[in-house]
């Protein structure tokens, strides 16, 4: 059952998501499909405002697009779901943001997937690569994020030769936020949700709205949309009774109470 396989779990304002496909928690279409409605329901509940996205176990977070799948006749026009390969590459409007906790190998799709997340923390024996290139396939996602996350030629040689690289080698290059025991990987990234879900939930969805649609106009443009409030959370968060309680808040000198409009 692929409600098996895909766990989640809510604490108060955040919303846990666990792949527990043994043994390497690959994705097949049916468990793209699965995430993407879960990807889904997380983006529509207003009640949630960060989610944590981590694997079973502590050998893999997640070993990508399950080859067996493929040999069993999936190929890349197969039905992935609402957000695409994994539930999150392409899920139109999440404006929320998702943090990746790696428990272990992280490879092709299921590195694809971390770099679809907003903060990356790792366990200390993860290990990373994406080795598309030797199932005679590009990583898709991989190829487009990947040189924007870190420097242009590391990311070409990672994508080219398809080597595996330690958590230490991301952490240097930035791929990854932080390096933890692995018996603290989830109580860190519990850690940093709450921290976000505590604060005002307007702004994370502006933060994430504008990062996104300024990777693909320039910075002149983007400005001239934030001032204009034509980005429809910077709108909703300029016309907010949380921005005058943020001010109010600090003149007053105690802490705010958010409301989320």
């Amino acid at each position: 059952m692929v409600d098996d396989i895909v766990k989640i779990s809510r604490r108060d304002k955040v919303l846990e998501v666990v792949l527990d496909r043994p043994p390497a928690n690959a994705v097949d279409a049916e468990t793209s499909r699965e995430l993407g409605k879960v990807f889904e329901f997380f983006r529509d509940d207003s009640d949630l405002r960060v989610a944590i996205v981590t694997g079973a176990g502590e050998k893999f977070f997640c070993a990508g697009w399950d080859l067996q799948a493929v040999v069993a006749g999936e190929n890349t026009r197969s039905d992935f779901g609402v957000g695409g390969f994994a539930g999150l590459q392409e899920l139109p409007n999440l404006n929320k943001p998702i943090i990746s906790a790696i428990n272990g190998i992280c490879c092709g799709g299921g590195l694809g997937l971390a770099l679809a997340t907003d903060i990356i923390i790792a366990a200390d024996h993860a290990t990373f690569a994406f080795p598309e290139n030797r199932a005679g396939i590009i990583a898709d996602a991989g190829t487009l994020k990947l040189p924007k996350r870190i420097p242009y030629h590391i990311a070409m040689e990672l994508l080219l030769t398809g080597r595996w690289f330690d958590v230490n080698e991301a952490h240097q290059w930035g791929l990854v936020n932080q390096i933890v025991p692995g018996n603290k990987l989830i109580t860190r990234a519990r850690d940093i949700a709450e921290q976000i879900a505590e604060g005002p939930p307007l702004v994370p969805e502006a933060i994430k709205e504008v990062v996104r649609f300024a990777e693909t106009i320039s910075f002149q443009d983007a400005m001239h949309q934030i001032r204009r409030e034509e980005f429809s959370t910077i709108r909703r968060l300029y016309n907010s009774d949380d921005q005058l309680e943020g001010a109010r808040a600090f003149v007053e000198k105690r802490d705010p109470v958010w409301k989320g409009r």
